[in-house]
């Protein structure tokens, strides 16, 4: 099955790079580039893409207002986009996640880690290597509602260790296997507690989990 892919950057540069790395892979498709974030709202809203890969410093419609259109919490049918970044610490990637961004890749990452972050995207997988992930949700998710013990929580045992995988960057494979369970039932705890939460991803569960002082 081939991924359909739209680049959102207002470099030439980073555009060209992404595309020729990604064409070079038989199960993606780049089908479209935009220059600046209205082109990218139009063109995504337009084409429909399985991923868009969206910069955040982009002319006329910011990456993160352009996200917001694409993938609020306001849209009915949201898109996948990850955000793309220069920098690994920066205020506006969180502010892409609550947003409705799937999650972030940076621009140095390399071509492995970016076809890897296009197949998770896809997935509805992390978007990125978990060390990163974990240090920018812990930079920038300080706790901001109520502190909850374990106990506190809407989620079964297993619902909640899930939970707490995720929110420390570990895809679904991983969390098979440290909890001794297969894929499928990782993924049903993810769905139920996804439900139970009122989180529309995986993405918005590590934000819940981190913001309420379940991980550190």
């Amino acid at each position: 099955m081939t991924i359909r892919v739209l680049i959102a950057d207002d470099q030439t540069l980073v555009r060209t790079g992404f595309r020729l790395i990604l064409s070079a892979e038989p199960d993606l498709e780049v089908v479209g580039e935009a220059a600046d974030g209205e082109a990218a709202v139009s063109m995504a809203r337009r084409l429909r893409p399985d991923v868009t890969l969206m910069d955040i410093q982009m002319p006329k419609v910011d990456g993160l207002q352009a996200t917001r259109l694409l993938a609020g919490p306001d849209v009915a049918d949201p898109l996948k986009v990850v955000v793309v970044t220069t920098y690994d610490v920066d205020e506006n990637v969180y502010a892409a996640l609550l947003a409705g961004a799937r999650g972030f890749l940076l621009k140095d990452a390399g071509s492995s880690l970016l076809i890897n972050a296009v197949h998770a995207a896809a997935d509805g997988e992390s978007m990125i290597s978990p060390s990163v992930t974990t240090r920018l949700l812990s930079h920038f998710t300080k706790p901001q509602r109520k502190r909850l013990t374990r106990a506190d929580t809407p989620l079964t045992e297993r619902e909640l260790d899930t939970v707490l995988s995720v929110a420390r960057g570990a895809t679904n494979a991983e969390i098979a296997a440290s909890l001794h369970v297969s894929l499928s039932t990782v993924k049903s705890h993810l769905a139920s507690a996804q439900q139970k939460l009122q989180v529309r991803n995986r993405t918005e569960i590590a934000i819940w989990a981190w913001q309420h002082g379940l991980v550190g």
